[in-house]
């Protein structure tokens, strides 16, 4: 029963965002837009055609509507009306990679200087600027856990991951996870080491 009633929504959503998928097959972000549905669905283990999995996410993911009308830009404007984004979630980044993922989406804010491949935000994140001038630049394969916060002209290592309610306010290497008010590094290369703090080791860096 929950099989057909999910179905008979999905054909709905067809007759209702008929524009979307239009858009989905021809914009020209469609290869982008394709790998975040291709991600998407893998997170979610969707087992659906593609058309199918794209009409899902619009349907039963608001959160996918907000990184969906952030890749087609002006139309936005004309589709929202019909199928409303989320209203607590805003992307303001300049530049994101293929396959972001958001998770949730409540009271996030997603204000970075770019963001690269693969990311993961979860909810009541802030991607932020400490100034008029200054955001984090968020690197390949990141996930950014609820209540986070990574603020100012920093850069985030590819395949680190920001601990719940972690304050980031310095640079964070590679691969490496980090936690904590201000932010720690407590694993590297996925072991598992005696915090270090990101002020510090912006300081041997800069030392080396």
């Amino acid at each position: 029963m929950k099989e057909k009633l999910i179905n008979l929504k999905i054909y709905l959503e067809f007759i209702r965002c008929f524009p979307h998928l239009l858009l989905f097959y021809f914009h020209k972000n469609k290869e982008i837009i394709r790998a975040d549905v291709e991600r998407w669905i893998e997170i979610y283990d969707i087992r659906r055609g593609e058309k199918q999995s794209f009409l899902y996410l619009l349907s039963f993911l608001p959160e996918f509507r907000n990184l969906f009308y952030y890749r087609i830009g002006v139309w936005k404007f004309l589709l929202n009306p019909i199928c409303p984004q989320m209203s607590t979630l805003y992307i303001l980044t300049e530049k994101i990679g293929k396959g972001l993922f958001i998770q949730h989406g409540f009271a996030t804010i997603i204000a970075a200087k770019s963001i690269g491949d693969n990311c993961w935000v979860n909810q009541q994140v802030t991607i932020g600027f400490s100034n008029k001038t200054l955001a984090p630049d968020i690197n390949d394969n990141v996930t950014i856990n609820a209540g986070a916060k990574v603020i100012g002209g920093i850069t985030v290592g590819k395949n680190s991951v920001i601990g719940a309610n972690a304050v980031v306010v310095k640079n964070v290497p590679d691969n490496c996870t980090v936690v904590g008010v201000p932010a720690q590094i407590i694993r590297r290369n996925g072991v598992r080491v005696n915090p270090i703090d990101l002020a510090a080791e912006n300081d041997f860096n800069l030392l080396k």
